[in-house]
């Protein structure tokens, strides 16, 4: 285990009432790409999915479904953990909100909340969607239903209440001090608005329905799904135990990564609920966009929710991937297409850096026996090239720390393209007749600049920049980024295996 500076990371756990879908993979993704950046970059890294198994609308679906509501979330949940397999996830840790380690950790919250005078028990009257778990204002409501479109109905039912109210001007604080919290930018305005027009308190528990965890010391009440939901980024570093060693080292967690339409939840009730408890906020949320379809909001009643793992078989695990981060700005809402897709696979990957890979080890194979090239003394264009590589790391690591996973993929793709004009240039094939020790020397620079490119996307494409590093002949043990500056990770004379290409073609649906 890495002894670096610690770094957790969240996706949201995801409520079980239906299968996983492309937004469910892309939340996930994103926090994949972070812990694996972040490890290579020797940081000592916690990554933690899970899902949300209470409430309500879980209860419903089981009932719906004909089954206990345990086994429902037994179904459902491993859907979720056959996803994470599928597009090679490296979650450190999966939780659910079912398990007896996250019971003992909400109700102790709930304790500590009641101790320092943060719950009152009294009445509930008002509007609540059951597809949202959520209440609504009378003022918050569009043409009759949440703003979200969903359903609401009115429930009046004796209800504990958190005092919300009284954490207005503290989070309002809280937001000054730390204005890189809540990101991007549009989105914090957003929660900063909401909050600045005034909190009412809040109602953390239900009595009209019974699945979910119940309140101590009164068992008629069960609390409410997004308190119980929340507590999971504690419960998962040890929590109640404030001493343990995962709680002292990973909390406050450096990011949780959820989508926009949970973000109140993340930057307004889960900070104040952790301030009255005593306990210090997790240090950002970052609220992503949706993925629509060719223009449509996905829809089981349109019929067209993309399954990932259908993507996968399709065109290959790395490259859904690397589309999917490098198709939109993090933060923005996304358009799918299979005709984005393969033209992006096609221009980027296949064309640019899978060629790059393969003309460069091809030529290395035919004209260097197969080895390892030895190099000469260097050009200016040579060091030019190696020095843009080795300049990616600074930058990429600042863009990830703000979530930017296209610009990161674009500043990497930069020296991608200067590495094809850099060939074209210097024409090795024709340096073979005129000047092999130069030939050589330009060949062993494009193996370098591969080697430095294949660690950096290795977060966006583990399986095709591992396969790289291999026909490198790059060992396993210098695959981290205290090796990237290191030239003597390729060896002179090192017996390269057959080269093979790494990203394949596609046809254009719109061209059959």
């Amino acid at each position: 285990m890495s002894t670096g500076t610690p770094y957790y990371i969240t996706t949201p756990i995801y409520y079980v009432n239906d299968a996983p879908h492309i937004g469910h993979a892309y939340t996930t993704l994103a926090c994949d790409v972070l812990a694996r950046f972040m490890r290579l970059d020797g940081r000592r890294v916690h990554f933690l999915t899970g899902t949300d198994e209470h409430g309500q609308k879980v209860e419903k679906s089981a009932k719906a479904a004909g089954v206990d509501p345990l086994a429902f979330c037994d179904r459902v949940s491993q859907n979720f953990r056959d996803l994470a397999a599928a597009m090679n996830f490296s979650n450190d840790d999966f939780i659910r909100t079912t398990e007896p380690r996250h019971i003992a950790s909400v109700q102790a919250i709930w304790n500590e909340l009641k101790a320092r005078g943060q719950i009152y028990l009294g009445s509930y009257a008002g509007w609540y969607s059951v597809r949202d778990e959520a209440f609504y204002a009378e003022s918050e409501l569009v043409d009759g239903k949440a703003p979200t479109g969903a359903e609401v109905e009115w429930v009046e039912e004796p209800s504990y209440f958190f005092r919300l109210s009284a954490w207005q001007q503290p989070l309002l604080e809280f937001y000054a001090a730390h204005p890189d919290f809540i990101a991007p930018e549009s989105r914090r305005n957003e929660v900063v608005s909401f909050v600045q027009s005034g909190l009412r308190d809040l109602s953390v528990s239900r009595t009209s329905f019974g699945w979910g965890v119940p309140v101590p010391g009164d068992r008629d009440h069960i609390m409410y799904v997004w308190l119980d939901a929340l507590t999971n980024y504690i419960t998962a570093v040890g929590y109640p135990d404030t001493e343990a060693e995962a709680f002292r080292t990973f909390w406050p967690a450096s990011l949780h990564m959820v989508g926009k339409d949970i973000l109140r939840f993340h930057a307004v009730y889960w900070p104040a609920f952790l301030m009255a408890a005593g306990l210090p906020p997790p240090q950002r949320v970052f609220a992503h966009g949706w993925w629509t379809i060719e223009g449509q909001k996905m829809s089981k009643s349109l019929g067209n929710v993309v399954n990932p793992r259908d993507l996968v078989e399709r065109y290959g695990l790395d490259p859904v991937r690397y589309f999917l981060l490098r198709e939109v700005p993090f933060g923005n809402d996304g358009d799918f297409s299979d005709r984005q897709m393969v033209h992006r696979m096609n221009g980027d990957l296949a064309n640019d850096y899978g060629n790059l890979v393969q003309r460069v080890l091809s030529m290395v194979a035919k004209n260097c026996a197969g080895r390892t090239p030895q190099p000469g003394p260097l050009a200016a264009a040579d060091t030019e090239l190696l020095g843009r590589a080795s300049a990616l790391l600074p930058m990429v690591r600042e863009l990830l720390l703000e979530q930017q996973f296209h610009r990161a993929l674009e500043t990497i793709w930069e020296v991608v393209g200067a590495a094809n004009r850099y060939v074209d240039e210097q024409a090795p094939w024709a340096l073979r007749k005129t000047d092999p020790p130069r030939m050589a020397t330009v060949l062993y620079v494009l193996a370098e600049t591969i080697r430095r490119l294949a660690l950096l996307t290795h977060p966006f494409m583990p399986q095709a920049s591992a396969k790289i590093l291999d026909q490198l002949g790059v060992p396993g043990e210098r695959r981290g980024f205290g090796d990237l500056g290191d030239a003597s990770a390729l060896v002179p004379g090192t017996p390269l295996p057959k080269p093979e290409g790494v990203f394949p073609r596609h046809v254009d649906p719109a061209a059959t």
